[in-house]
This record gives C-alpha cells, sequence and structure tokens, in this order.
C-alpha cells in the first residue's frame, strides 16, 4: 500500500465526520463526528511518519489521541447537564446554555 491509499483513507473519514457536524442536529452524532475527524488526522499522521521513517507523526497522532479522549469527556459530561436540563440532545432545539 502506498502513502496515497492512506491518504485517501484519511480524506474519506475526514468528509464524513465533516457531513456528520453539518447535517445532524443531535449532539452526540457530532461529537462522533468530530471524533472520527481526529482519527481521521490520526491516520494521515501515522502514515507520513511511516513513510518518512521518522517518529514525530506516531507521537502526535498519540497526543490527538489524548485529546480526543479529554473532549470525549467533556463533552459527553455537557451534553448530560444539558438533557438534564432541557431534556433534549438536539441543538436546533438548544434555547439557552447560561442557567
Amino acid at each position: 500500500m502506498t502513502l496515497a491509499h492512506f491518504i485517501t483513507l484519511s480524506a474519506i473519514l475526514f468528509s464524513i465526520g465533516v457531513t456528520g457536524v453539518m447535517t445532524h442536529r443531535n449532539l452526540l452524532v457530532v461529537l462522533m463526528s468530530i471524533e472520527l475527524m481526529l482519527n481521521a488526522a490520526n491516520v494521515a499522521f501515522i502514515a507520513f511518519s511511516r513513510f518518512h521513517g521518522e517518529m514525530g507523526g506516531q507521537a502526535l497522532a498519540f497526543f490527538v489521541i489524548a485529546l480526543a479522549a479529554s473532549e470525549a469527556t467533556v463533552g459527553l459530561a455537557i451534553v448530560i447537564a444539558i438533557f438534564r436540563k432541557q431534556g433534549t440532545v438536539d441543538a436546533g432545539e438548544l434555547r439557552y446554555l447560561k442557567d
């Protein structure tokens, strides 16, 4: 497999993630789409790292994984708080976030 195969896969995954963020109103689906976009970036980082023989891309992918884990934790906590307060996780029906 060549570098182009991995970059194509990364671009497809990123496109699916962007489509999910732009078209869905459910906050959980939006969070999953953001995770998909971060994983697509990881595929690209690791592919470039592998084909250039350096470890920098793999180290960067490790930090992106840590960022994705913290983003998922904080995002899910916010979604749960919004659901408890307003009874929905639909982004179109959210009224106020300051209460």
